[in-house]
């Protein structure tokens, strides 16, 4: 995912927590927040609970991936925090994928086809 698309900075992320809106489900929490720009950011934050480095990496991997394959789709103007929870330690790719993208929908963020 280009730079322009990724949150980076502390203080974005806090932002985004502080004022933004969440919903969550098994595996991922997604905190949204308009950021009046002509494009989306995303923010990945896996806690070290989750486990090691390596792991921990993997499972922002597989979330970056699976929004860098439906990122045309989404509605552009929004900052996205997806925040990662425990049982994603046991998820395969396609859960981890399904859980992002049934947070997204549930914001409404799709572009209706």
């Amino acid at each position: 995912m280009k730079r322009q698309y990724r949150l980076r900075k502390n203080a974005d992320f806090q932002r985004i927590r502080r004022f933004g809106k969440s919903k969550s489900n098994r595996l991922v929490v997604l905190i949204v927040l308009p950021n009046r720009l002509n494009h989306n950011r995303f923010g990945f934050a896996v806690s070290k609970r989750i486990g090691k480095a390596v792991r921990r990496n993997k499972i922002k991997r597989q979330m970056r991936e699976a929004l860098r394959l439906r990122q045309e789709q989404i509605q552009p103007g929004w900052d996205m925090l997806f925040i990662a929870r425990v049982p994603i330690q046991q998820a395969g790719y396609q859960e981890i994928a399904r859980s992002v993208y049934n947070l997204v929908d549930q914001f409404v963020l799709f572009k209706e086809m």
